[in-house]
């Protein structure tokens, strides 16, 4: 049984789960306007990884006798400068969450609930590779500097890291 406390922090990370699938959703429109195939499928990819995450969280609190809830979200933005702007926000983007989720660890370290500390364990892990993911894009995103051809390269390059949703249990 969840206490009051651990049910509002979790579901204050569906919502940050969701919004996170918002914001790639976004970027995925963006990449996609601007011509960009592989980073748009690679966005749209993110965006249901997000949701998968957000679905994940929303199981266990209704297992676990809680009650998941769905919050409104604010709009993300609609542009978003440059690639390498974009990649920087889905790095600084995926450090937030990460504390997030090493808050609710902390939350539920507290509470004593250690069902949900060991629940959390997938998520620590999962940010730690989204972080690393979006930190090697970075990294090569800045090799290419303003080379336009690069970036043709990359976008045929970045459909290799697409990855399908993980497994929400639904």
């Amino acid at each position: 049984m969840l206490t009051s406390k651990i049910e509002d922090a979790l579901n204050k990370q569906v919502t940050v789960e969701a919004a996170s699938s918002q914001i790639y959703l976004a970027m995925a429109s963006w990449a996609e306007n601007l011509g960009f195939e592989g980073v748009s499928q690679f966005m749209y990819a993110h965006s249901d990884e997000e949701r998968a995450h957000m679905l994940k969280l929303m199981k266990f609190i209704n297992e676990r006798g809680g009650h998941a809830t769905i919050s409104e979200l604010a709009a993300p933005p609609t542009e978003f400068g440059s690639f390498k702007d974009m990649f920087q926000s889905l790095f600084d983007h995926e450090v937030f969450v990460s504390k997030s989720i090493n808050d609710l660890v902390d939350i539920a370290l507290q509470e004593k609930d250690y069902a949900t500390h060991n629940f959390l364990q997938w998520y620590v892990s999962e940010q730690i590779e989204e972080e690393g993911l979006a930190r090697n894009i970075l990294d090569k995103i800045n090799l290419i500097g303003d080379d336009k051809s690069g970036f043709y390269l990359f976008d045929n390059d970045i459909k290799q890291l697409i990855t399908k949703p993980a497994d929400s249990k639904l």
